[in-house]
């Protein structure tokens, strides 16, 4: 069928996935807090959270977690429990840098893999508390895991990582936290802490960096994702039909009857201005003292990680990684096949 026309406006809603969880509010009142102020060095605005007033409870998350976050977490944590069998074994320090722009909730996720350290962008790094942790941590048990968020921050708000490209969809790339973190550490413990330990020659040495990167986006999705996308796009098209336009379809979560989806208005999303910001992790979900997760953030992890993993996902890849097939049968893409049939389309008409 071709349509002559197209209709002014075509109903819409939303069925959000991301693997940064940052499609969401930590409570329903959150768009309010923004504000805006003119940014002369650039000729717009810039805009900012004002000091919350909300009570944060785990049963007003909209939103509690997207499809994309769990396999994302589950890939990180396994990176990290791989990473420190080489911080042991050759006695290093090991930074791994996770995804999650602003957002913490991937590296919060990690506390999994039990990596020793977990910086988060929504606090500010004390570097001071991390070489002095890092210190001990390495006299007590000769390795150290770090896993760093790649947003996060110095105590003066500025983005460790180099911020001087943006992606096709105008957001910032962020390149370089865990290395810009280790150049911190080098420089701070010196070579004679290792040498006098006789533990490597130099700190540079002794402290890597690995960017878990893209490895986190890819891959089949683990069963609490496949799940509740399914679900969360079942939700859209009963939204779309019901008529409520403008809406989004959100995974809830309650203490008392676990996870539902639910529809959303999409204006409930958006500030005085009409923009959507980015969830951040909620500050109360993490322990700065510790740099780990608080017993709030194990309080919201829990539910969506205790049973995420589906029997089926192990069996898959035992089917599947070591088919027999694989090593003489080229990849066979999917965009071959939708190429096929965009090209037959267009010939038809």
């Amino acid at each position: 069928m071709v349509f002559s026309h197209w209709p002014s406006v075509l109903p819409t809603v939303l069925a959000p996935k991301t693997i940064d969880n940052d499609l969401g509010l930590n409570f329903p009142s959150e768009p309010d807090e923004w504000v805006r102020a003119t940014d002369a060095s650039r000729a717009g605005y810039t805009y900012k959270r004002t000091p919350s007033s909300a009570v944060f409870d785990l049963d007003q998350i909209v939103n509690y977690a997207t499809p994309g976050y769990a396999t994302a977490v589950m890939v990180s944590a396994q990176g990290v429990e791989r990473i420190r069998t080489t911080a042991e074994s050759h006695r290093r320090i090991a930074i791994i840098e996770v995804m999650g722009r602003h957002s913490g909730y991937i590296a919060l996720g990690t506390a999994y893999g039990q990596p020793d350290i977990i910086l988060v962008p929504e606090h500010a790094v004390d570097i001071e508390r991390v070489v002095d942790r890092v210190k001990y941590l390495y006299d007590l048990q000769k390795n150290v895991v770090i896993v760093c968020g790649e947003g996060i921050v110095d105590d003066q708000g500025n983005e460790l990582a180099e911020s001087r490209s943006t992606d096709p969809g105008g957001n910032v790339v962020f390149t370089g936290a865990a290395d810009a973190l280790r150049e911190r550490l080098v420089h701070i413990i010196g070579d004679s802490y290792f040498q006098r330990y006789r533990r490597g020659s130099s700190a540079k040495e002794a402290i890597f960096t690995r960017k878990v990167g893209h490895t986190q986006r890819g891959g089949r999705p683990i069963q609490f994702d496949r799940f509740y996308a399914a679900l969360l796009g079942s939700k859209a098209v009963d939204l779309l039909v019901e008529g409520r336009n403008n809406a989004v379809s959100v995974l809830q979560y309650q203490s008392s009857k676990g996870f539902h989806v639910e529809g959303y208005d999409g204006n409930r999303f958006r500030d005085r201005w009409g923009l959507i910001h980015a969830r951040e992790m909620h500050r109360l979900l993490y322990d700065p003292k510790l740099m780990k997760p608080s017993k709030l953030g194990i309080d919201y992890l829990l539910p969506i990680f205790t049973d995420a993993i589906g029997n089926d996902d192990a069996e898959y890849m035992r089917q599947t990684l070591f088919d027999p097939g694989n090593l003489v049968q080229p990849y066979h893409s999917i965009n071959t096949d939708i190429h096929k049939r965009i090209r037959y389309i267009d010939a038809a008409d």
